[in-house]
C-alpha cells in the first residue's frame, strides 16, 4: 500500500514540473524568447490649454534610464518627441500647430534601447482659437452709473464685476496736454481715475482674457469700444441735512418765521412773505448769511437762486465756501473794504460772483469755479439787491449741486 502511494504521488510531481515547464517556453515563444522591460511611466498631466496650441507637463520618472518622451494624437498619426537630457523636476512641452478641438493625448517614456512604459492617456482636452476668440466682449460698464468727475480734473471710470476669466482692461484716453494715454484696470477693480482727462474726448476699453485658469496664452477683445461721453453729472445736494449756522456779523431776520432755513424748504418758484428769508434791516448791504450743507462736498458746481416775488431780490451776489468752520469767523462786517481779504486769510473760497440783469425773482443758476476745494459751509453775501434798498434782502430758495 505505501508503495502505490509512493508511486502515485512520484507521478503527479513529474506531471507538475512538465506543466510549468511547458508555460515557460509558450510564454518565451510569444516574447520572442527575451524579457519585458518597462520604463517609469508618467502617471500624472498638467495641461495648458492655449491658441492653437497646448502646453502639457507633468513630473519626472524617478527612472533614471529615460532618454525621452513622445506625446502622441490624432490616433497616433501626429507625435512630439521630448528629449530628456539633465535631471529635471518636471517635463514640460508646448505642442503647437493644433485645431480649434478636443484632443486625446497619449504619452510614453523610452529609453536608450528603445524599451517603453505603459501608455498615459490625457482625454478630453479643449484648444482654444479664433472661434473662442469670437464670442468675447469688451468688460461691461456700470449702466446706471459709469463715470464720476472728480474736482482735481480727473475722471473716474466705474465698471461691472467681470467674468471671472478676465484678465485686464486697457484704457485709451486723451489728457488736456493732448497726449494718449493708456491705463489698466485689473480685474478685482470694479473702478480706475483717468488724471488730467480732457473733457470732450472719447474714451476707448479693449479687454483680454484667458479661457482657463491654466491657459498659456490670453485672448485680447478684437476692438476697442467707446466708453459713454464724459458730461458734467450734476448731482443735487440733499438739503435735509441743510442746518443754520451763524457767525458773528451775519445777518439776522426779520422775524422767526423767515429765518434763513426758508431758503432749503422745498418750495418752488418765487414766494411771498412769510414762506422767505427777510434780512432784518440792521445790516447795511453788504451783508451775509452763513449755513451748514451738512456734509462735505468736494466738486461744488452749481447754485440756483430763487427771488421773492416782489422786493429786495439780490443781483449781484458772491458765494463762499469752506470744509471745516473752526477759527473761519471773520471780525469784519460785510461792508468793510477789508472783509474779503480776511475772509481768503480765515481759509474761505468765493466760489463766484453772482450778478442777475434781471429782476432777480426767477430761478437763476450760476456755475461756481473750476476745481473748487472741498466744501461744507457756505457764505452768501449780498451786495445789491433790485429794489435798490441798502439794508434789506429776500430769497425764496437755494439749491445746490455737485459735480460727479
Amino acid at each position: 500500500m505505501k508503495n502505490l502511494l509512493y508511486t502515485l504521488f512520484g507521478c503527479m510531481l513529474l506531471i507538475i514540473m512538465y506543466g510549468c515547464n511547458k508555460t515557460q517556453t509558450d510564454f518565451k515563444n510569444l516574447l520572442g524568447d527575451h524579457e519585458v522591460v518597462y520604463t517609469g511611466a508618467v502617471n500624472a498631466v498638467v495641461t495648458q490649454p492655449g491658441n492653437l496650441r497646448i502646453g502639457l507637463k507633468w513630473k519626472s520618472s524617478s527612472d533614471p534610464s529615460i532618454v525621452k518622451y513622445v506625446v502622441y494624437w490624432n490616433n497616433k498619426a501626429d507625435s512630439q518627441i521630448v528629449k530628456i537630457s539633465t535631471k529635471t523636476d518636471s517635463v514640460r512641452t508646448t505642442i503647437t500647430g493644433l485645431k480649434e478641438f478636443v484632443y486625446t493625448f497619449t504619452i510614453y517614456s523610452f529609453d536608450a534601447k528603445g524599451n517603453k512604459s505603459i501608455p498615459f492617456e490625457v482625454n478630453n482636452i479643449k484648444v482654444y482659437g479664433p472661434v473662442y476668440a469670437g464670442t468675447l466682449l469688451n468688460r461691461a460698464y456700470n449702466g446706471t452709473r459709469p463715470f464720476k468727475n472728480n474736482a482735481d480734473g480727473s475722471v473716474k471710470l466705474i465698471f461691472n464685476t467681470p467674468d471671472t476669466i478676465n484678465i485686464n482692461t486697457v484704457i485709451r484716453y486723451t489728457n488736456t496736454s493732448g497726449t494718449t494715454v493708456l491705463m489698466n484696470l485689473s480685474p478685482d477693480s470694479n473702478s480706475v481715475t483717468l488724471p488730467h482727462y480732457k473733457q470732450g474726448t472719447k474714451i476707448q476699453y479693449q479687454s483680454s482674457y484667458i479661457p482657463e485658469r491654466a491657459a498659456i496664452d490670453t485672448f485680447v477683445v478684437d476692438k476697442f469700444d467707446d466708453f459713454p461721453d464724459i458730461t458734467l453729472l450734476y448731482v443735487e445736494c440733499d438739503k435735509k441735512l441743510f442746518k443754520e449756522n451763524p457767525l458773528p456779523n451775519d445777518a439776522g431776520t426779520y422775524e422767526a418765521q423767515t429765518s434763513v432755513s426758508k431758503l432749503w424748504d422745498g418750495s418752488v418758484g418765487p414766494q411771498e412773505y412769510p414762506n422767505i428769508f427777510h434780512s432784518d434791516g440792521d445790516h447795511p448791504l453788504p451783508h451775509h448769511i452763513t449755513f451748514d450743507m451738512g456734509a462735505v462736498y468736494t466738486n461744488l458746481g452749481r447754485i440756483e437762486e430763487t427771488g421773492r416775488g416782489s422786493n429786495h431780490n439780490p443781483i449781484d451776489f458772491e458765494v463762499w465756501g469752506i470744509a471745516d468752520i473752526k477759527n473761519a469767523a471773520t471780525t469784519l462786517k460785510g461792508n468793510d473794504p477789508g472783509w474779503e481779504a480776511e475772509m481768503v486769510a480765515k481759509g474761505w473760497t468765493k466760489l463766484q460772483d453772482c450778478i442777475r440783469t434781471d429782476d432777480g425773482v426767477q430761478p437763476k443758476k450760476f456755475d461756481f469755479k473750476s476745481n473748487p476745494p472741498p466744501v461744507r459751509y457756505i457764505r452768501i453775501r449780498i451786495k445789491k439787491v433790485a429794489s435798490g434798498s441798502t439794508n434789506s434782502s429776500n430769497m425764496s430758495e437755494l439749491t445746490f449741486w455737485n459735480i460727479e
